[in-house]
């Protein structure tokens, strides 16, 4: 496997047929790290507002009202959105630390998949922020089914979805595009 083998385009499986963009190893790098940071800078406000948001909660009056599953949710759905928020800012310091190191590969990679965990733990503090405000605003019941809703969810649009799609193109490759296609 050679290094642009592994830093094609995700939808690019080794030994499958696509089309490909004609981009030296570096230009490839160059490309899908600042694809990331513009996936990353999607996130990255969202996660922070978020932790920011529940750091405060135990400081209100309120809180204390909370039952003790309550605040288990809590603590879970805290730590989860601490973490996303670590993973999600990790590639900033890394970059930082590995500037002109020529270590771009080693970051993308890295950065990838820091991004995938990080989207995930987003995904579980989303999860407990619904059972949170569902279980003050209705009951325990409810929101417990509001969190088996918005994980069902979260599994089905952030993971389902798009490995179909990625598993579809495994199956069914794009034609080769024709040379003079190609320098177009």
């Amino acid at each position: 496997m050679t290094s642009s083998d592994r830093f094609d385009d995700e939808d690019e499986l080794p030994g499958a047929r696509y089309s490909r963009r004609y981009e030296s190893d570096a230009q490839q790098l160059d490309r899908n790290w600042s694809s990331l940071l513009q996936e990353l800078r999607v996130v990255q406000t969202g996660v922070q507002l978020l932790t920011g948001f529940l750091l405060t909660l135990p400081f209100q009056s309120g809180f204390a009202a909370l039952s003790n599953n309550e605040k288990g949710v809590y603590l879970v759905t805290v730590l989860a959105s601490i973490a996303a928020t670590i993973l999600l800012v990790a590639p900033v310091s890394m970059h930082r630390l590995l500037f002109r190191r020529r270590q771009l590969d080693r970051l993308v990679l890295t950065a990838h998949r820091f991004a995938l965990a990080g989207l995930l733990l987003l995904g579980v503090s989303l999860t407990g922020v619904v059972v949170l405000v569902v279980g003050l605003v209705v009951n325990s019941t409810v929101a417990t089914i509001a969190g088996i809703c918005t994980a069902v969810l979260f599994v089905a649009i952030w993971l389902v979805y798009p490995w179909r799609f990625r598993r579809r193109a495994t199956r069914f490759p794009e034609p080769e595009q024709s040379e003079q296609h190609r320098n177009e």
